[in-house]
């Protein structure tokens, strides 16, 4: 990797630790609260939350009846997600032990805590359960493809790639042969060595 990549990688990182502080100050002005992994509002701020709900009878009458045929379609994702869901974790039980690299932890990137919310209602609740779950496992698929890839073929695609996982962005360039062939070794050794 050059000198300008890892100089832009490290001012990545910063502004990403930025972004944190900002979120940060975001959760302070909302009054946030952590009991362990638990996020906790003051009382009259849940009463206020409360009175901002919306009932039932007037989210059905917003949401517009394409919305609602829509549903099912939306929510026929849910099996495949289960799907993929087990099946990631199954193989990197199997082949992450088999190469010795650290398992991804499914709980780092499945968050499911918006249900808690006292503004939301109930099929707002299951909503945001249902996009947690959905995007966790992605995540968590996606963190698990990246760790495959970083083993068998740290390569970067010839045209950029919209998006890539962190460890995409250290892979060796397109058509370095001479890299690949005497660093591969190091990717690997990298993956292994990284517990999450």
């Amino acid at each position: 990797m050059n000198e300008q990549i890892a100089e832009i990688l490290v001012r990545i990182r910063e502004l990403e630790d930025r972004l944190e502080q900002e979120f940060e100050r975001s959760r302070a002005h909302y009054e946030i609260r952590f009991r362990g992994k638990i996020a906790e509002f003051r009382k009259e701020v849940v009463a206020q939350h409360r009175r901002l709900r919306m009932g039932l009878i007037q989210f059905f009458r917003t949401a517009g009846i394409l919305s609602i045929l829509a549903t099912p379609v939306i929510y026929s994702m849910f099996i495949p997600l289960v799907l993929l869901d087990m099946w990631v974790t199954i193989y990197q039980h199997i082949c992450f032990r088999a190469y010795g690299i650290p398992r991804v932890k499914r709980s780092k990137y499945l968050v499911l805590d918006r249900q808690h919310l006292a503004y939301l209602n109930f099929i707002e609740k299951l909503n945001c359960i249902y996009c947690g779950y959905g995007n966790g496992v992605i995540a968590y698929a996606r963190e698990i493809a990246g760790r495959t890839e970083q083993f068998w073929c740290p390569i970067k695609h010839a045209v950029r790639i919209r998006d890539p996982h962190q460890r995409y962005l250290k892979f060796l360039d397109y058509g370095d042969a001479k890299g690949y062939r005497q660093k591969l070794p190091d990717y690997r050794k990298d993956v292994q060595n990284k517990p999450e």
